[in-house]
Parts: C-alpha cells; sequence; structure tokens
C-alpha cells in the first residue's frame, strides 16, 4: 500500500506500507477518501510546526469510510462516512477528567505526532470517529478545521451587539467567521492580502475588512469603523509572532484577545500601558472538543455553514509530492485545498 509521507522538512516521499491488520478491541479500519491541507500541513512540510515530528504520514482534516470494526465498537458501522476528531488524548489525565481532552498534556494529534490519514487505508480509535452520513467527504473533510474556529469563538464567548476583530483571513480565520457569523455581533476582518478580504466580503458577507499597513493606517481605520472604541474582542489567527504581540492595541478596555493562531517563537508586548491599563483578558484556543464535531456535522447538515464556497483546489493523491510545494504560497489565492486518495 502507498502512503506519503513527509520525511524531513520540505521532503515529501511515497513510502510502501503493508497492508492494516483487522482492527483489535475499540479500533476501526477506516479507507481515506479526502484529506484537506491546512496550516499545520503547510507548517509540517516547512519545518516550521512546533508540534511537528519526522517522518510523518500527515493528515488530520479527513473524510473517511468505516470499513470494519473491532470488538465494543457501537458509536460507528461498517459503510459509515464519518470526520476524524484527531485529538488522541488520555482519558486519565486531570485535564481530560474535567471535560478539555483538547489540551490533554500528553495529547497526540494524528498526522502530526503521530502518523495520520495520507493513506488508502489505516486503523484509527473509533471513538474519535463521528458519523455524518448526510455529507460528502469533502464536507466531512472541512469539519475538524471549522472545529478550531467554532471552539475559538466558544472561548471568545461574544455577546449581542458586540464587536469582534479578525486578524488572518487564512483557514482558520474564515473558520472562525463562519461561527461569528451566527452572532448578533459586528464583524471585522484584517488581512494583509487584498484578495483575502474580498474574500471575507463577497462569500462570506463581511462588510468592514481592513487591509494591514505596517506603517500603521489600519489602526486609524479600526478606529474609524468603531467610532474609536475598538474591537470588544480580538481573535488572531495568524500565527505570527508580531501580529500576536502587537494585537493588543486592537482591543477596547476590558476587551479580549483569543489566540488561535500558534508561533514557536517567544511573544513579548509593553504591559502597562496597554494590556494592564485596559485590563485586557487574553485567552489560548486550542485544538477543539468531541461535542464540536457533531455540532458543525449537524449545522453543515442544515444548510447554515455553505462548505461549496471553501474549496477552491484540488491535488491528487499520486501528485502530492511534486505539486504540495506550491501551496504554501500564500499569494495563490487558495482557500482550501482537497486530496484525493
Amino acid at each position: 500500500m502507498k502512503a506519503i509521507e513527509f520525511t524531513r522538512p520540505e521532503v515529501i516521499t511515497m513510502i510502501d506500507l503493508p497492508d492494516p491488520p483487522a482492527p483489535g478491541p475499540g479500533e476501526a479500519l477506516v479507507r481515506t477518501h479526502r484529506m484537506g491541507i491546512c496550516g499545520t500541513d503547510l507548517s509540517g512540510y516547512l519545518g516550521k510546526m512546533p508540534f511537528f515530528s519526522y517522518p510523518r504520514i500527515p493528515g488530520h482534516e479527513l473524510g473517511l469510510e468505516i470499513v470494519a470494526v473491532g470488538e465494543g465498537v457501537d458509536n460507528i458501522q461498517v459503510g459509515d462516512k464519518c470526520s476524524l476528531e484527531p485529538y488522541v488524548n488520555d482519558p486519565t489525565t486531570p485535564t481530560s477528567r474535567k471535560g478539555h481532552s483538547n489540551c490533554c498534556p500528553g495529547v497526540q494529534v494524528l498526522g502530526v505526532h503521530t502518523d495520520g490519514g495520507l493513506r488508502p487505508e489505516w486503523i484509527c480509535p473509533a471513538h474519535k470517529l463521528h458519523p455524518g452520513n448526510n455529507l460528502s467527504y469533502d464536507q466531512l473533510a472541512l469539519v475538524e478545521t471549522l472545529a478550531i474556529g467554532y471552539h475559538a469563538v466558544i472561548r471568545s464567548d461574544p455577546q449581542p451587539g458586540q464587536t469582534v476583530l479578525v486578524i488572518g483571513a487564512g483557514p482558520i480565520g474564515l473558520a472562525v467567521l463562519e461561527f461569528l457569523r451566527l452572532h448578533d455581533i459586528n464583524i471585522i476582518v484584517m488581512d494583509m492580502v487584498e484578495s483575502r478580504l474580498q474574500f471575507c466580503r463577497e462569500k462570506l458577507g463581511i462588510d468592514h475588512t481592513i487591509v494591514f499597513n505596517p506603517e500603521g493606517s489600519h489602526l486609524t481605520d479600526l478606529e474609524g469603523i468603531t467610532d474609536g472604541e475598538l474591537a470588544d474582542i480580538v481573535i488572531d489567527a495568524t500565527g505570527s509572532v508580531k501580529s500576536m504581540s502587537t494585537c493588543f492595541e486592537y482591543a477596547a478596555f476590558t476587551g479580549r484577545v483569543i489566540y488561535v493562531g500558534i508561533t514557536t517563537e517567544t511573544l513579548s508586548f509593553p504591559h502597562a500601558p496597554v494590556f494592564h491599563r485596559r485590563e485586557l483578558t487574553l485567552l489560548a484556543s486550542r485544538n477543539a472538543l468531541p461535542a464540536d464535531f457533531g455540532k458543525i456535522i449537524t449545522l453543515i447538515a442544515e444548510g447554515r455553514i455553505d462548505t461549496d464556497i471553501w474549496i477552491t483546489d484540488r491535488l491528487a493523491f499520486d501528485d502530492v509530492p511534486a505539486e504540495f510545494a506550491a501551496f504554501t504560497d500564500p499569494t495563490r489565492g487558495t482557500v482550501k485545498a482537497i486530496i484525493e486518495i
């Protein structure tokens, strides 16, 4: 069986694997139909993902088919179409027992810490599979990305009438926007790339967008949109150390700042002039919770999330070694690329 491996940074290899065994107790044999390419995969390819180890079979945004199930598995059955919750946690840790399986100290993300789904068939934990038989494999491959955004919105806790600024209109920022749109709030998006902001206006109906300007005019634009009050909530989805260190200046007094992007670099920011003076709250948002997946599958099935606008590029399994690198170019205009297995 062929599989695709990130052998080391910027090196992709087509490798041979033995066919997977029959699933054991609590396991499922799955067939991968679709894999979404996300920022984690791109950072892993480039060697910039802090949790990524090599060699690694990537793939955690997946549309899967259940081929066989092991003893004791009752949440899925053969033939089901599923999305994968790729965060394998230790249920005995205090963090997991408190309901925070997304950030269990020893959590292993499939496709990041351990091998993922960029292969035709493989064994995975059955309790991490979420059936969505009314969805397409394309849609199921989008659920994990959307779950990251959903969890960040839950963390930010927007209230009616508040103003929320999302920094970064890449896939995670767009996932955040999908769920912010379900609230009675004022939404503003900031990005360096005008084409991404155009997508937000035309496809997501976001009225207020701001082009980041290193000279600082973007702050003036934000003040103009908010009548000088700035944003009650700032969600930084960039993963940029510069953005994450300076985004506090966009927050209103008593505002909240949520990091959903991640960086390997050390962050620093002035405490007294902005953070302390405005009595701001800083939160991190990592991964997503099991219930988030079922919620998103339901929202897609009900038509409340339009997934058709997301997929802008497709890539055949055999073409990944030669063509994957092209998606690291932010000017390409890709919203979401899907690998077809």
